[in-house]
């Protein structure tokens, strides 16, 4: 089946309001089976150079349904509204027909984690483009296959990405020129197993509002076979965060830089009622049978690792809670040998993330004239940053105008993504051996 869009019910006037833009000749979208809101928020904004007219390939059901009404309040927003003119090919042999007919360059994919290494490598294949979602991988024995399927896409003059978001947090962005300032921070200490010298907790929700809807989760994320475990899935972030903090340009080796210490895997509990809410079926699916006691689902989500990369010992907290009135959290602590830089995001800081600086014995004077130095580096980029001194530590305060949110990450991705596709010999070399070292921590310790 071959629809355009504006002619599905209850997206009718919606999609009339996608004006025709002039049409680019050099990057035109493929978004396949877009299982997940992360597919949709790769079009929140519209970008120079890309086809408006963007060709969709899933099978029809409620998933690709919440894409398309996504999609189209973009397009109907009083704000800046998007132009997308969205092409469904809907049908049970949608991904057999995307790879024979492949009416653009670039794959997105955001939905299913247990088929998508599969989707990427036929796409690369087929000689396209892929933008996935992570995680690309939620099991270790596919790890060889994904170092192949990078190898290929290089060798084929192709850019092959995963979507890392929390790299364009502001929070990240200082953080990182932070710990990579041996004025301020010294240098990466190794830590012990007891006292880490890095730490990371992620806290996710499963019941949440995404662009103004309530997110409605599909069955199937609630089995860690298809899905994976909380590491497997958000956790990429979280290791993702520690090498391109403390490693920057670094070609990081998961075979002789890295060694897992050990690893923990334990449930969030959901009653029927709460996943009747959150996905809409009055019942538990099969596949999650075995999961089920009393009544509620173990969904094993939550996961603890402590590992070493290049003798540093980190440790990860990453977990799934039902739902939050404040929102997600990702907090961290870097530890150098003249100062502490943290990211903390708790009642006191109105969980908002807001990062600080801890000197060292001794240290207090040396570190607050570096981060005076520091500051005027940043003013160019980020204006209105400055510091507040209170108990023994610098709280790096950042201004409304220069936060942006989650959801607006989506787009610097992608950007910088359209980027590398215009000089694919632009994309720096550590990204492959990044990815290797994330999805080997990802599965091996899920």
């Amino acid at each position: 089946m071959h629809r355009r869009v504006n002619t599905l019910p209850g997206i009718l006037l919606a999609m009339t309001l996608a004006m025709s833009a002039s049409a680019a000749d050099n990057v035109k979208l493929i978004v396949l089976d877009p299982g997940h809101f992360h597919a949709s928020l790769v079009q929140k904004d519209m970008y120079g150079g890309v086809d408006p007219t963007v060709s969709v390939y899933a099978p029809m059901g409620p998933e690709v349904l919440d894409y398309l009404n996504r999609v189209a309040a973009f397009n109907m927003r009083a704000d800046h509204p998007t132009a997308w003119n969205i092409e469904l090919h809907a049908g049970p042999d949608f991904f057999e027909r995307m790879l024979r007919e492949h009416p653009g360059n670039v794959v997105v994919l955001a939905g299913r984690n247990r088929p998508k290494l599969d989707r990427i490598e036929a796409s690369v294949g087929a000689g396209l483009n892929v933008l996935a979602d992570k995680p690309w991988i939620i099991t270790s024995r596919d790890l060889p296959r994904l170092e192949r399927v990078l190898n290929q896409a290089e060798q084929k003059h192709l850019v092959a990405y995963d979507i890392m978001t929390e790299r364009y947090e502001i929070t990240s962005i200082l953080e990182k020129s932070l710990v990579n300032d041996p004025q301020v921070f010294g240098k990466l200490i190794e830590g012990t197993e007891a006292e880490p010298a890095i730490t990371a907790r992620s806290v996710h929700h499963l019941m949440k509002v995404v662009a103004g809807v309530p997110l409605r989760r599909p069955a199937w994320f609630f089995d860690i076979n298809e899905q994976g475990g909380g590491l497997a899935d958000v956790g990429t972030h979280v290791v993702d965060l520690v090498q391109w903090t403390v490693f920057p340009s670094a070609m990081i080796d998961y075979r002789k830089d890295i060694r897992i210490l050990n690893s923990r895997r334990w449930p969030t509990v959901l009653s029927r009622a709460d996943f009747e809410r959150v996905t809409g079926e009055a019942r538990f699916p099969s596949p999650l049978a075995s999961h089920v006691n009393d009544g509620s689902l173990n969904y094993e989500c939550n996961n603890a690792l402590h590992y070493t990369v290049r003798g540093a010992h980190v440790a990860i907290d990453v977990r799934w809670n039902w739902e939050s009135p404040t929102g997600d959290v990702y907090e961290a602590s870097f530890q150098g040998s003249k100062a502490r830089v943290e990211l903390r995001q708790g009642a006191a800081q109105h969980f908002v993330p807001e990062l600080y600086v801890i000197p060292r014995a001794g240290s207090a004077a040396e570190v607050s004239s570096a981060l005076e130095r520091w500051l005027q580096a940043m003013q160019a980029s980020y204006p209105g940053v400055h510091l507040e001194s209170k108990s023994g530590e610098t709280h790096i305060v950042i201004p409304a105008p220069v936060r942006v949110g989650h959801e607006d990450h989506f787009g610097q991705v992608t950007s910088q993504y359209f980027a590398y596709l215009k000089a694919p010999a632009s994309m720096p070399a550590w990204e492959k051996s990044n990815m290797m070292v994330k999805y080997f921590l990802t599965t091996s310790g899920n």
